[in-house]
């Protein structure tokens, strides 16, 4: 196969591992900023304040700053008064670190240019031994994350995960900053994005119940001091709501889905404000989100996907009334709120973790050129300077950018993602189809050094954001429903014939792969679609119904809402479990599997494998002893890209 001469030169496996560095958890406070950055080589979740043009570690030895609430945590610190509090990953406790002095002189003039600002950043050596951090809680079987803290109170908000003898149980608890615990809120089967009002009077939070995930029906609940709870909306189970905040005002904000997107909504007003028709969020599998929020002045700062692809906006405006008729047809005044925006950071197309201060706005950004970066945003002009990270490690011309793709799969209905075309000058090149995990995930038209890897080498990459994925409305969002196994390998098959009809790719030389659930669909389309050259499942799914019987608490309901009852829809499981149709694959299959994986466990992949070789086929078994749920320590990412790309070239 053509692809770039020496292609490792320019862009190797370990290169590509190493980039899988990634940000977090970011706040403005204490006069600059405050994030999490995680390390690849050292496979750690590290602590990074970031002032006076000065970048410092906070980390204490040995901790590494990580929440496992819900199993996929977020939410893992955040600014107190004097200090940060934060998650500690290997014992889930919540941790208070003073503030250290900053080196070095006063703020200095900061240059706007990207690359030169970055330059000037300077690291320091992590905290001194003085300043140990302190435990504010030691609660053997609990877990805590989206900590929030609250200067009324002088005290923390936190979600708790109790693992008790006979069940996981969720609060909604306060954490004194000398370790004092009182449970706030309990009853509900899941809670998330506890917030106050300004004064501590009013508490807001958002909670669901089985069988229900978030990105389905969710219930907004408020509290004021002394009084009952109130369900402020969600009651219904019609709309999912997520991130409320309060403004400086008091007034209460939510993103709702009650018109078909995630959109911002004031609960305190009867103004009606109009939302651009586009998600304002993705899925919320994490805690701790921020992707919008309510400033000062009727001003918001939000980020959206249009048509998958994120932009962040600055959106400023005040309520007008609109004369309309009511249902009598009598005249009546509602309250509208246009709103004037300004488009920030354009060529940025992923925005995360938006923060806010005086002077700027901040964000965790992606971009198709860029590795992940923190941006500060200046309010007064928007000139952008990247704070950390943003490198372009590849010039244009050896780089792949991503073109927005879309085709039709059934009436009225159409199939989205991002393709890639390889980078050398090749007729119909071989094509990898990249399947997202979640399901109820998606992918973004950012640099991924996975796919740089591959269009280096000759091959083309579909990052496919199939029916079902988030970032394209509730509809499309809840389109898997009883449908997962099936709709997805649909939407395989029309993205190989539009590509193939436009010669884009070769037909014949198709290949899938993915993680998680991405691997169930990868193995489902293998079984389904006789035209593919092969696969990859990296930790995938092959026996959903043994990985209901282990999975854990926040998911326990999802395989049946994606599949179906068990025991009613017995017959439906026996198609869609790829171990139970493996005589049908009939092309070979590479496998990565973590041998400390307690979702998916090590005996289900190898039951696949061994299913896959009585049949005759060529199949690759890779087991990584020390890898969990998603691999992340840098030697075995470059080992296993390395594995999957000689496969795949061994067949093109």
């Amino acid at each position: 196969m053509q692809g770039v001469t020496d292609p490792d030169s320019i862009w190797s496996a370990e290169q590509a591992a190493a980039a899988s560095a990634d940000f977090a958890e970011l706040h403005a406070a204490h006069g600059g900023v405050l994030w999490v950055a995680f390390d690849p080589q050292l496979a750690r979740c590290g602590l990074y304040f970031w002032r006076d043009e000065q970048l410092r570690e906070l980390t204490p030895p040995g901790f590494s700053v990580r929440s496992r609430v819900y199993e996929y945590g977020g939410g893992a610190c955040c600014a107190t008064e004097h200090g940060v509090a934060f998650v500690n990953e290997r014992d889930q406790q919540i941790y208070h670190l003073p503030m250290p002095e900053m080196v070095g002189a006063a703020s200095a003039a900061i240059s706007p240019d990207p690359q030169r600002f970055a330059a000037q950043a300077q690291y320091r050596t992590a905290a001194p031994a003085n300043n140990e951090p302190q435990a504010l809680t030691a609660g053997v079987n609990c877990r805590y994350g989206d900590l929030c803290f609250v200067p009324a109170w002088q005290a923390l908000l936190a979600v708790e995960e109790s693992h008790e003898a006979d069940a996981v149980v969720h609060r909604l608890v306060r954490i004194g900053l000398t370790g004092k615990r009182e449970v706030l809120v309990e009853g509900a089967d899941f809670y998330a994005a506890p917030v106050t009002d300004p004064t501590g009077q009013r508490l807001a939070w958002i909670e669901w119940d089985r069988p229900h995930q978030p990105w389905v029906a969710t219930r907004l609940c408020r509290r004021e001091s002394g009084e009952r709870t109130r369900v402020l909306s969600g009651e219904a189970g019609d709309r999912s709501l997520q991130q409320p905040r309060f403004d400086a005002l008091g007034r209460l904000w939510v993103l709702s889905d009650r018109s078909g997107w995630w959109q911002p909504e004031c609960v305190d007003d009867d103004a009606r404000r109009d939302a651009a028709p586009c998600d304002h969020a993705p899925a919320p599998w994490q805690l701790g989100g921020r992707s919008y929020l309510p400033l000062a002045h009727d001003e918001l700062l939000l980020t959206r996907f249009e048509q998958g692809t994120g932009v962040l906006v600055g959106a400023r405006g005040a309520a007008q009334v609109v004369r309309t008729n009511d249902l009598a047809g009598n005249a009546v005044g509602t309250p509208v709120a246009p709103y004037v925006e300004r488009r920030l950071a354009e060529g940025f197309t992923r925005f995360r973790s938006l923060a806010a201060d005086n002077e700027h706005f901040y964000c965790i950004a992606g971009a198709p050129d860029r590795l992940p970066a923190v941006l500060a945003i200046r309010r007064s002009d928007g000139t952008v300077r990247i704070l950390a990270g943003g490198e372009q490690p590849l010039p244009e011309e050896q780089r792949s950018r991503p073109r927005p793709f879309s085709c039709a799969v059934a009436e009225g209905e159409r199939s989205h993602g991002f393709f890639y075309s390889c980078v050398a000058n090749v007729e119909r090149p071989p094509l990898v189809i990249f399947l997202h995990g979640g399901p109820t995930s998606a992918c973004y038209p950012v640099f991924d050094p996975r796919i740089a890897f591959w269009t280096l080498r000759g091959f083309a990459v579909l990052d496919l954001n199939y029916r079902g994925s988030s970032g394209y409305g509730r509809d499309y969002r809840l389109r898997l429903a009883a449908q997962w196994g099936e709709l997805e390998v649909q939407d395989i098959r029309a993205a190989i014939d539009a590509l193939a009809r436009d010669g884009r790719i070769d037909p014949r030389r198709v290949f899938v792969r993915g993680g998680s659930a991405g691997g169930f669909s990868a193995l489902r389309a293998l079984v389904e679609l006789p035209q593919l050259r092969g696969g990859a499942s990296l930790y995938g799914v092959s026996d959903p119904l043994a990985l209901r019987r282990l999975t854990h608490k926040f998911e326990a309901d999802y395989l049946d809402w994606l599949i179906g009852d068990p025991q009613q829809d017995a017959e439906r499981y026996r198609r869609r479990t790829p171990v139970l149709q493996a005589a049908r694959i009939k092309v070979p299959v590479i496998f990565f599997q973590g041998g400390l994986d307690a979702v998916v466990v090590p005996s289900q992949t190898e039951s696949m494998v061994e299913a896959l070789r009585q049949g005759g086929l060529p199949v690759e078994y890779h087991l990584f002893a020390d890898e969990r749920h998603g691999f992340r320590q840098a030697a075995n990412l470059a080992e296993a890209l390395r594995a999957e790309h000689a496969f795949f070239q061994r067949l093109s």
